[in-house]
């Protein structure tokens, strides 16, 4: 299990993981749908987390939903790297009811992020704005290549809830244990 503890002026984290563990998660934000898509990112990734955060959410929800993003990226970070014997490379595409969001990764200790979802507006009280925004900060801070792509969809809810359980399924089918890899790069290290 890795655990990071986050203190700043705009919120203060405190947060655990462990990977491929079941999907269990002890979560509050302060911003519920927030709460809800990381749930499933828990869920359908395997991983056990648990993240307690409060923020300046009465100013709005930017860095509560950024800086949990770096946190999770930084617990990724801690969990994946140095890589072996691991499948590194992963992809899902995610359907709920008309929406169907695909992701592409590559654990490749270089972050990047193609976000090719357009979606404006508000869930809720939620500013969808702000789901790039929580994954650029997974990405860089967990020096992951992800890709994710909008092939169709109107609802809001559930393009966004497609991309976090893609971003898992993907997660989790990279990290599946794959011990003929060795250290799955040509470069000897990633």
């Amino acid at each position: 299990m890795v655990q990071i503890n986050r203190k700043t002026k705009e919120t203060d984290i405190i947060a655990s993981m462990e990977l491929l563990l079941g999907g269990k998660t002890d979560i509050d934000t302060g911003v519920g749908f927030f709460d809800h898509m990381l749930e499933a990112f828990a869920k359908h990734s395997y991983m056990h987390l648990e993240i307690k955060c409060e923020g300046d959410t009465h100013v709005d929800d930017h860095h509560t939903v950024e800086d949990v993003g770096i946190v999770i990226g930084q617990l990724l970070h801690k969990a994946l790297y140095p890589i072996e014997s691991i499948e590194r490379y992963g992809n899902a595409s995610v359907v709920m009811d008309e929406a169907c969001v695909s992701c592409d990764l590559d654990i490749s200790n270089r972050g990047f992020l193609v976000f090719d979802m357009p979606i404006d507006g508000k869930v809720g009280q939620f500013d969808v704005e702000l789901v790039e925004e929580f994954f650029r900060a997974v990405a860089f801070n967990a020096s992951i290549t992800i890709h994710l792509v909008c092939q169709r969809g109107k609802n809001r809810h559930h393009i966004i809830e497609a991309a976090f359980k893609a971003l898992a399924v993907a997660l989790r089918r990279a990290t599946t244990h794959n011990k003929r890899a060795g250290i799955p790069s040509t470069k000897g290290i990633l």
